[in-house]
């Protein structure tokens, strides 16, 4: 091997080297982002206090104004995601999770041929918009130690829709706030 050949190796070396690093210097100047004010993750309160948080925010939540996003059309495809487990038709059987006709307003745990949860039966609550809402968002958090393996609905208007959804499919479905 020649002097030339060795001389084009260590240009070749040298040229990808200078590009890498050019190609990393002008990508920066391009996409100039402030590491400062990006968070590289969200930490959730686990404690008490921070489930208090939770709930009051949840529960200062304007429902009025939040149910004005959603539609039942909408709430009917929504609760596809819920038909694996929940039946809505009047008169259906409970599944995996009860049924849910006439669910809006009744206590929650209230259904006897269900067996729920011990915190879903010890939780002395009705199913109000705002614990609806609250309780779509992350079942997990809002009643903990229920059996329901659902992530939550993080979308208001899917939110919304739902809550319409069931509360139109009910005997008597109650006024909007």
């Amino acid at each position: 091997m020649d002097s030339f050949e060795i001389n084009k190796i260590i240009a070749a070396i040298l040229v990808t080297v200078v590009v890498v690093l050019g190609i990393g210097k002008i990508s920066d100047y391009l996409f100039n982002i402030d590491k400062l004010s990006v968070a590289a993750y969200k930490v959730e309160a686990t404690d008490q206090e921070g489930m208090a948080n939770l709930a009051s925010t949840e529960s200062s939540v304007d429902i009025s104004a939040l149910l004005a996003l959603g539609s039942v059309d909408h709430g009917q495809k929504v609760f596809k995601k819920c038909k694996a487990c929940h039946s809505i038709k009047q008169g259906g059987g409970n599944n995996i999770g009860p049924k849910l006709w006439n669910v809006m307003f009744r206590p929650v745990g209230a259904i006897s041929d269900y067996k729920y949860s011990k915190a879903l039966t010890d939780y002395k609550k009705e199913w109000s918009w705002e614990e609806m809402n609250g309780f779509l968002i992350k079942p997990s958090k809002w009643i903990k130690g229920n059996k329901m393996g659902f992530a939550g609905l993080k979308d208001e208007k899917d939110r919304a829709s739902v809550m319409l959804y069931l509360n139109q499919n009910s005997d008597q479905p109650k006024d909007l706030p």
